[in-house]
């Protein structure tokens, strides 16, 4: 079997070398013969088609640190997949070791700490079901399926930032297995400059096995959903969104949608297939503060749908996953924002308006609270103005619609990073983006993270993802 080197070269995986790899692990070792490779190569984007050349199905930290030791012992080139979510698809690579951490998926609650312990192949799901037992939550993403390895590293942000921050803010401490297959806690107290790395500089320094994330009273019940016009009306809700964002207490999140009307069941069918524009809102505080909070969206025209209502926190974290299911074909532009101007409004409505797939989106999340009160350096997700996000989503199915849809998502960026802070969120940076998008990303942190990539990997072994070269 061949493999891929560091620098690019092929070695031969013999036999007697994988049964001595078999030898150290707990989890199944996987090559292409085996029925489980293909359920574990294949990734949320399906544009994404890689084959690493063998896959270390990891059961627990042990096996990740007989993965990594095997590959620098062979010089092999060395991915990670957690969830597997990443649009880049920066879990795997061609001719690789993979290291599939997606059965490690154990979470543990300390109640009394307001801590939670959860192990990298972790879905946000699988954290909010257990945080919830408590009436406890922390800082996660919008899609439940989403793994939590990528959203930390990456920054993370989601209903809850607004109060608390990033993602990554709230990371009490991680769990590291380095270079040279040792494991190393990181923390503000233990190896401080790994632990300010790792909080937005991905997976340069090592393979992240499990986080420690600080917990806060939210739910079990919240008041969330969304309100659904015809797009005629989006003049007017965007101007609603913009008036109601500025004002709206930390404790409420509003999110803008302009899309084709999915086939849902609370849309009247005769405006399936059809332009819409939406609000979502998140009131994770008490449910009667979040009632009166929403209603001023509840009340506004003649909605189509309105799905905005108490329900469980774990319900509405859930609640737009039929919108990203895995195995469709997805490419994304996205930047921050300062702040929701009318004119980035009106272009926001002219390229929904152009839209080619049933399953595209153009989206405006509000961030703006607690992340802006951390100063730039406070870790290395930067990016401390941003007070929203846009993303132009785009989502198709068949491979000859390709060009179509990142034709229109690329023009609609064009003209929509006129109205961006300048930077933009890691995690959503697509297969095609260079150096400059990295400097977008990462900014004034790119010098200090060289360095912490210097002495943590200065052989830069983890190179499968938004690189950075050792200083």
């Amino acid at each position: 079997m061949r493999a891929a080197t560091l620098e690019g070269a092929e070695i031969d995986l013999t036999p007697d070398m994988l049964t001595g790899l078999k030898m150290q692990l707990q989890g199944p070792l996987l090559t292409p013969d085996d029925a489980d490779y293909e359920a574990s190569r294949h990734l949320w984007n399906a544009m994404i088609d890689r084959r690493p050349a063998v896959v270390v199905r990891c059961l627990g930290v042990a096996d990740v640190m007989a993965g990594v030791r095997f590959a620098r012992e062979h010089d092999l080139l060395l991915c990670i997949k957690g969830g597997g979510h990443n649009i880049a698809g920066l879990a795997v690579a061609d001719g690789a070791l993979m290291l599939d951490l997606s059965l490690m998926r154990g979470v543990w609650v300390d109640r009394e700490r307001r801590v939670a312990h959860a192990q990298a192949g972790c879905e946000l799901g699988d954290v909010d079901r257990e945080t919830q037992v408590h009436g406890l939550a922390t800082v996660l993403g919008f899609i439940s399926t989403t793994g939590i390895a990528g959203l930390t590293l990456g920054g993370g942000f989601g209903y809850l930032s607004r109060r608390w921050g990033y993602t990554t803010d709230n990371v009490l401490g991680m769990e590291v297995v380095t270079p040279d297959g040792q494991l190393v806690h990181a923390s503000a107290d233990e190896h401080a400059d790994l632990f300010w790395g790792l909080r937005g500089g991905g997976g340069n320094f090592g393979v992240v096995t499990g986080f420690d994330y600080q917990l806060y009273s939210v739910g079990p019940e919240i008041v969330g959903g969304l309100v659904a016009w015809p797009a005629s009306e989006a003049p007017a809700v965007l101007e609603l969104y913009r008036r109601l964002a500025e004002q709206a207490p930390p404790e409420l999140t509003l999110v803008a949608l302009l899309r084709p009307a999915p086939p849902a069941p609370w849309l009247p069918k005769e405006y399936h297939g059809k332009p819409i524009v939406a609000l979502l809102a998140c009131y994770s505080g008490e449910p009667e503060e979040g009632e009166a909070a929403v209603a001023p969206i509840k009340a506004f025209g003649q909605p189509i749908g309105d799905v905005l209502v108490r329900r469980p926190y774990v319900q509405l974290q859930k609640l737009l996953d039929a919108t990203q299911p895995k195995g469709r074909r997805y490419y994304w532009k996205s930047e921050y924002l300062p702040g929701i101007e009318p004119a980035l409004c009106d272009m926001v409505i002219e390229h929904a308006g152009r839209i080619r797939s049933p399953h595209s989106a153009v989206i405006l999340f509000q961030l703006g609270g607690a992340l802006n009160r951390f100063d730039d350096d406070h870790s290395a997700v930067g990016n401390r103005d941003a007070r929203y996000v846009f993303n132009v989503g785009g989502a198709w199915e068949p491979p000859e619609d390709d060009a179509t849809n990142i034709a229109w998502a690329r023009e609609a960026w064009h003209d929509l990073k006129a109205f961006s802070t300048g930077g933009t969120y890691i995690n959503f940076l697509t297969e095609d983006e260079g150096p400059e998008r990295i400097a977008a990303a990462l900014g004034p942190a790119l010098g200090r993270l060289a360095e912490v990539k210097r002495r943590w990997d200065p052989d830069n072994r983890f190179r499968v993802n938004r690189n950075i070269a050792p200083g």
